[in-house]
């Protein structure tokens, strides 16, 4: 059995539903092995099968005339495969004869049951991409995302590749924290939140990763800095909740609905936990250490003008993300104050 399947099969004894709840509108129910009985199941035919549970119901004539819905679903199909096996999103393509385990075929289903819920994909498929890492994700962390991904590079240009300690603070799954450690020289890396459930998810992508990274890593439980109080940090990094509270009903239903508020929603406009975490970094930062923060892009100007007003800082700047909309604030511990 390949480290795929095997890998597979272990999620699948730990995340999803019994079998045969997940397997009622597959056409035919296979057998251990993938055996069909008159046949096996290919990939071809498995993305087939979720393709049309993914499409939109209508009568055989409407859903004939639906070539951009057939093809979305098809492509999501592909996608949700390719995220189950671990593999390039068009894997399903170039493997399309063979044959697919009823492990895959069990947790196929199982995603597309979720998707059919309004699970954002990443919950349904309980995976999510961040750099070059493959992240577990479920309802207890935010969904890491492709805009936060500059924020390391930011952190790393500024630290001259790592050095020292960083700190992550509010790390949800672990994706800064474990990213920092993999790719910089940072002889520690500590991640920092207030969600007992957020650092079992961070210390389940920890146990993914190289052991040589892993043993660098620790989490600690705590509101903002309470759990690295009388550490010394060269960076202190941080994608905190900046959604004011009277914008969460304008949320999208698959954020709103399903990502954790904890991780999402602020006070005082938004701002309370960037003004925390500001205030509260520089007795942690070392001299000329970095402090290195995610803003929403319509507060980012406020954010920036919250850490320029603090005269323990210097050399604020301001960041764009993959979209070019200004997202990330930058700046560094005076050495003079």
């Amino acid at each position: 059995m390949s480290r795929n399947v095997l890998a597979v099969e272990r999620w699948t004894t730990e995340r999803t539903e019994p079998t045969g709840a997940v397997l009622r509108w597959f056409s035919v129910q296979p057998a251990p092995g993938g055996d069909m009985g008159g046949g096996r199941v290919t990939i071809r035919a498995l993305v087939e099968e979720v393709a049309a549970a993914l499409a939109p119901s209508a009568p055989g004539e409407a859903r004939r005339e639906a070539p951009r819905e057939r093809r979305e679903a098809r492509r999501e199909a592909r996608d949700i495969i390719a995220a189950l096996v671990d593999v390039p999103r068009l894997w399903s393509v170039t493997h399309a004869d063979d044959a697919a385990d009823h492990v895959l075929i069990a947790r196929a289903h199982a995603a597309v049951e979720r998707r059919r819920r309004g699970m954002p994909f990443e919950y349904a498929v309980g995976r999510a991409a961040f750099r070059h890492l493959t992240l577990e994700v479920d309802e207890r962390v935010l969904i890491p995302r492709p805009e936060t991904e500059p924020l390391v590079d930011l952190v790393l240009a500024a630290t001259d590749g790592g050095r020292g300690l960083a700190i992550d603070i509010g790390t949800g799954s672990g994706a800064i924290a474990l990213a920092l450690a993999s790719e910089g020289r940072f002889e520690r890396v500590v991640g920092t939140d207030v969600s007992s459930d957020a650092l079992l998810v961070a210390a389940a992508n920890a146990r993914r990763v190289d052991g040589s990274v892993a043993r660098r890593v620790e989490f600690r439980q705590g509101a903002y800095l309470a759990p690295v109080q009388g550490l010394r940090a060269r960076a202190i990094v941080s994608n905190p909740p900046y959604i004011s509270y009277a914008e969460a009903s304008s949320l999208p239903a698959s954020v709103r609905e399903w990502e954790p508020a904890v991780a999402l929603l602020s006070g005082a406009g938004g701002l309370a936990a960037t003004r925390a975490i500001v205030d509260g970094s520089a007795a942690i930062l070392e001299p000329g250490g970095v402090l290195a923060l995610e803003a929403d892009s319509g507060r980012a100007a406020e954010a920036a003008a919250i850490v320029a007003a603090d005269p323990r800082y210097a050399g604020v700047a301001v960041h764009t993300d993959l979209t070019g909309r200004d997202r990330f604030i930058m700046a560094t511990r005076s050495t003079r104050s």
